[in-house]
């Protein structure tokens, strides 16, 4: 670990408006603002968003200065990415924003019953090899259910064909309302100020030349989610950055 990365770390312990409970914490420590994040930290009664694995918390920031009456929380595992926005935030005086850092398997921890709004995916790692890994799944569709508002509001924006293509078969199967949906963000009838907020990873991806999806659905509190039984195909290129997504070679 790089000197670098030890003075964000010590940044972000030191940080008011930053949560971190990993798994080690997490099990021994409760969560006791669990259903109270608006009373005690927000003070006020605004809506809460999440963004759920954060990378930089580009999305929180961007939206937390366009929505002053909407709280957002940005959660990934990532301490060090995370600190970008974090940082920024904090000295931007922002009062609408936290960060969690932990790990999303056991998000339903630090959230009660309906106490968020809205969730947003933001170029999640695909997790091609495990559907319950993958963050439109219904394993973590269930847990989503414990703390969003009925028919509560869930955007994906996503580079990954494989991870569009397993969504759209998951709401389908499960008959999920869906708000809109396209293949070709910017070249939809879609664009504003709120989808054209870009994250580091997307620029990459743009770079390249890859079309960005996207994806605004509902999930209804009733009914018995089941997964899609389909066969996808593998996106064919890697990420930058993190583990490869296939065994694919990466295009050209």
């Amino acid at each position: 670990m790089s000197k670098n990365k030890l003075a964000k770390f010590a940044d972000m312990a030191s940080y008011p408006h930053v949560f971190e409970y990993p798994y080690s914490v997490a099990e021994n420590v409760p969560f006791e603002m669990k259903g109270k994040w608006n009373k005690e930290f927000f003070k006020n009664d605004n809506p809460i968003v999440l963004e759920l694995g954060c990378g930089r918390g580009e999305y929180t920031v961007g939206l937390g200065k366009m929505f002053p009456d909407k709280n957002f929380i940005a959660v990934d595992i990532k301490g060090s990415r995370m600190w970008s926005g974090a940082t920024e935030s904090l000295e931007a005086g922002m009062t609408n924003v936290a960060f969690l850092r932990t790990n999303i398997e056991i998000i339903d921890r630090f959230f009660g019953e309906n106490e968020v709004s809205e969730i947003w995916l933001t170029f999640s790692d695909p997790q091609m090899k495990k559907a319950t890994k993958r963050l439109t799944s219904t394993y973590f569709m269930e847990r989503y259910r414990k703390f969003l508002v009925p028919g509560g509001v869930i955007h994906l924006k996503t580079d990954s064909n494989f991870m569009f293509t397993y969504t759209k078969y998951m709401i389908e199967e499960n008959k999920l309302p869906v708000e809109f949906i396209t293949e070709d963000l910017y070249h939809s009838n879609l664009v504003d100020d709120i989808l054209n907020i870009k994250t580091y990873y997307e620029q990459q991806w743009l770079d390249r030349g890859l079309a960005i999806k996207y994806i605004k659905f509902l999930l209804p509190q009733e009914g018995t989610l089941a997964e899609p039984d389909v066969e996808i195909e593998l996106d064919s290129y890697r990420s930058y950055n993190r583990s490869k997504r296939s065994g694919l070679e990466k295009s050209s």
